[in-house]
C-alpha cells in the first residue's frame, strides 16, 4: 500500500502530523526523540516493508509539522498517544520510543497497559528520573558538558547551536564531530531547526506518571537497548532503568550514538523484527 500522510485533529482542537505505512500484521507505532521527529524513523520503516507490519509515526505537539499547543492547553503527550491509536482503529501497538519517546511509551504502557502489547526502548528518557534518586552521580562528562551548555545558550546562533546538537546526539559527544554524515544529518539539522524556531517547552505534556518510582509496576514486555556511543554520562541511568524494569539486563548497540534509527536503520529495524508480538486476544 501507499505511505499514508495524515493530520488527526485532537479533543482540544490540536493537530498531529501522521504517518502510515499500513500492513496486516501487528501494529507498531514509532515515538520519536526530543531532538528529532517522525522523519528519523522513516528509513526505519521503508525497511520493514516487506514485513507486512502496520506502522505508524507522528509528530507530537511542537514537532515537525505538528503546531505546539496554546499556552493553555492541558493536553499530554500520553493522551494524544490514545486518541492517534483511536482515530487510526488500533486496538493494541507495540510502542518503539527513543529518547522522549521512549518516556513516552513508559508512561502508556503503565497507564494503558491494555492498548499496548511491549515495547522497545532505544537511549529512553524516563518521566520523574531524579538525580537524588539514584545508585550513581550524574554529572556531565568532559566530552558532553560543553556541547550540552552550547546547545542550550540562547545567545548562539541556531545554526551553531544545532552544530553543537548534531555533535551530541547525532555523532556521540566522545566520537569525532561529523561521524555520521549525508543525508542523516542533513535530516537532523533540518528537524533540530524547526524545534528551536518552535521552541516549545521542554516540560509541555507531561502527564504526571512519574515511571522512575514505578518501572517495576510495568506488565507489558520491555527491552531495554542504548547506544554504545551515547552520553558517557547517560549510560549509568540505562543501565539503572532497565534493572528497575527488571526484565534484563538491556542491550547495548555497537558503534551507534543516541539516535540508531538515523544512523543504522537495519539495526533498529532488526530489534523491532524481533520483539514485535502479535496481538494479545483479551
Amino acid at each position: 500500500m501507499d505511505v499514508q500522510q495524515l493530520v488527526l485533529s485532537t479533543a482540544d482542537g490540536g493537530r498531529l502530523a501522521v504517518t502510515r505505512w499500513p500492513g496486516a500484521g501487528p501494529a507498531v507505532v514509532l515515538l520519536h526523540a526530543g531532538v528529532a521527529d517522525s522523519r528519523s524513523w522513516t528509513a526505519v520503516a521503508e525497511a520493514l516493508l516487506d514485513d507486512g507490519l502496520d506502522i505508524v509515526a507522528y509528530d507530537r505537539r511542537g514537532f515537525g509539522a505538528s503546531p505546539a499547543a496554546e499556552p493553555t492547553s492541558t493536553f499530554t503527550h500520553v493522551a494524544d498517544l490514545i486518541e492517534v491509536l483511536d482515530d487510526l482503529a488500533l486496538d493494541q501497538v507495540f510502542l518503539v520510543g527513543n529518547s522522549m519517546g521512549g518516556a513516552l511509551a513508559l508512561d502508556a504502557a503503565l497507564l494503558h497497559p491494555d492498548r499496548v502489547t511491549g515495547a522497545l526502548l532505544v537511549g529512553a528518557g524516563v518521566s520523574g528520573m531524579t538525580d537524588e534518586d539514584t545508585p550513581f552521580d550524574w554529572q556531565p562528562d568532559p566530552a558532553s558538558g560543553p556541547l550540552i551548555e552550547r546547545a542550550d545558550d540562547p545567545s548562539l546562533s541556531v545554526d551553531a547551536r544545532i552544530r553543537a546538537l548534531a555533535h551530541l546526539w547525532l555523532d556521540g559527544p566522545a566520537a569525532v564531530e561529523g561521524r555520521v554524515d549525508g543525508e542523516a544529518r542533513a535530516l537532523f539539522q533540518t528537524m533540530n531547526r524547526t524545534i528551536l524556531e518552535v521552541g516549545a517547552p521542554h516540560s509541555a505534556g507531561d502527564a504526571g506518571v512519574d515511571a522512575w518510582t514505578r518501572l517495576s509496576e510495568l506488565t507489558v514486555p520491555v527491552l531495554s537497548t542504548w547506544g554504545e556511543l551515547d552520553l558517557p554520562c547517560d549510560l549509568p541511568f540505562y543501565e539503572e532503568t532497565a534493572r528497575r524494569i527488571g526484565q534484563g539486563p538491556g542491550r547495548v548497540l555497537p558503534a551507534v550514538a543516541h539516535l540508531p534509527g538515523l544512523e543504522e536503520p537495519e539495526l533498529v529495524a532488526g530489534l523491532i523484527r524481533d520483539a514485535a508480538p502479535h496481538p494479545r486476544h483479551r
